[in-house]
């Protein structure tokens, strides 16, 4: 990101923002940022152009991303502006931009971002109609205050068992909010990576391989499992009693199985998502939807289906009661919630599900033909359950297979799930090998 996409993309955006609001002359935009070390030179080049843009700012500082949008909700601004790279290395940044519900922005408006950013010049304010930039410290109290009083969650209970925790909050914003909430529970914690210093101690991404050291600090503190999120907060993981990895993929299911069992109703997943939530949710008496990829498409897809709880398997869970977005912070209240109320151990609760492993692959992207190989690829298996909504998904008795273009890169992304990373992984060969035949 250079500062000329920078001020290229927010003036857009700003554009953007006045279009939607013609009858306001007083607009907010909250900003925020996470730990890295260009999130302040860029967070401060943000402000300028909304002051610029005459747009005031609302500058919450080191935040997380649900914490932004949940106070873009709740404090009626306009928008909202998060600085972070999410789960990329450190080197990265970027820009995510959310509409006045602290969602993201629908494709057709990113269609007019991106059309809007290309313009030759913009009409830039005057001394006197330049946005006033005001500082707001407290936001992450605010969001916690709001999830503590979640009808769902049975404080005092939690706070009765005295749990104790070691949390990898890779050097960002969750060193700040997940001691906030653990105190607000009565949770005996340790932070790891908690120093705020513009480096990762880690590849920042909440998977197995870079989880080893939380793993390690678990055993020697006898801690009752363990949390991980990544640099925005928006996904979350958790490693049980004895370092075991919990799975990713089963937070979503874990929570979603707990909130279930309150509030009956239906849920969403993205379509790469393991299968345990549809399990869980026939379970409950509910209906489950695959959605596409992307968290836009799973909340569309949790409005129309009026679900109680969706989100993707990479660790996002989106509790619309609170907001319609992925949200670690919420989804760790949930997760004790359910812990307490199970009266066992993580690895128990682990245990409890239904047990798949995803595979993931990808071939490179021909040129052409691709559609008509995924037809012919269809055609070849009268035996799936076929889903086009995002590529084309097989499923079968034994497990699943989908194929999809990449949204970021040349490639077409082959996921596999089965019963054992073994099955899984031959699944997906014997899928990519006949599609390969294809193209």
């Amino acid at each position: 990101l250079t500062p000329l996409d920078i001020v290229n993309s927010i003036a857009a955006f700003s554009l953007l923002i006045k279009e939607n609001n013609p009858n306001s002359s007083d607009l907010s935009v909250m900003t925020g940022r996470d730990g890295r070390k260009s999130g302040d030179t860029i967070h401060n080049i943000v402000n300028s152009v909304f002051s610029s843009m005459g747009i005031n700012v609302i500058d919450c500082g080191i935040s997380t991303t649900p914490t932004l949008c949940w106070g873009v909700l709740n404090n009626k601004s306009v928008a909202g502006l998060m600085i972070t790279a999410s789960h990329n290395p450190e080197e990265y940044n970027g820009l995510k931009f959310f509409n006045s519900d602290g969602e993201f922005l629908s494709r057709e408006e990113v269609n007019k971002l991106v059309e809007y950013s290309e313009l030759d010049s913009f009409d830039f304010s005057l001394n006197d109609g330049l946005g006033k930039v005001t500082k707001y410290d407290d936001l992450i109290d605010d969001h916690i205050d709001a999830i503590v009083n979640l009808e769902i969650l049975p404080i005092k209970d939690i706070q009765s068992l005295k749990l104790s925790i070691v949390a990898d909050a890779i050097n960002s914003g969750g060193s700040i909010a997940m001691p906030k909430l653990f105190e607000r529970l009565s949770i005996k914690y340790e932070i790891i990576n908690s120093e705020i210093n513009g480096k990762f101690s880690h590849t920042p991404e909440p998977l197995k391989e870079n989880l080893e050291d939380l793993s390690k600090k678990i055993k020697e503190n006898n801690a009752d499992f363990g949390v991980a999120v990544d640099p925005d907060v928006d996904r979350l993981c958790f490693v049980s009693e004895d370092g075991s990895f919990f799975g990713e993929e089963y937070t979503l299911v874990a929570v979603a199985d707990y909130v279930l069992s309150k509030t009956p109703g239906n849920t969403v997943s993205n379509m790469s998502s393991t299968r345990a939530l549809s399990i869980v949710t026939e379970k409950h008496g509910g209906i489950y939807t695959a959605s596409a990829v992307g968290e836009i498409n799973v909340v569309e897809a949790i409005r129309a289906t009026d679900a109680i709880i969706g989100g993707e398997g990479n660790g996002g869970v989106i509790y619309p009661t609170s907001h319609a977005g992925r949200d670690a912070l919420v989804g760790i209240g949930l997760f004790l919630t359910h812990l307490v109320e199970q009266g066992v151990s993580c690895s128990e609760l682990r245990n409890s599900y239904p047990n798949f492993v995803i595979s993931k692959d990808k071939i490179d992207l021909p040129s052409s033909g691709v559609e008509e190989a995924l037809g012919q690829l269809v055609k070849n298996h009268p035996e799936a359950k076929i889903n086009t909504v995002d590529g084309v998904k097989f499923d079968l008795d034994d497990g699943w297979v989908h194929l999809r273009r990449s949204n970021t890169e040349p490639i077409i992304r082959i996921y596999a799930e089965a019963s054992t990373e073994e099955d899984a992984e031959a699944l997906g060969d014997r899928f990519k090998s006949e599609l390969r035949s294809l193209l």
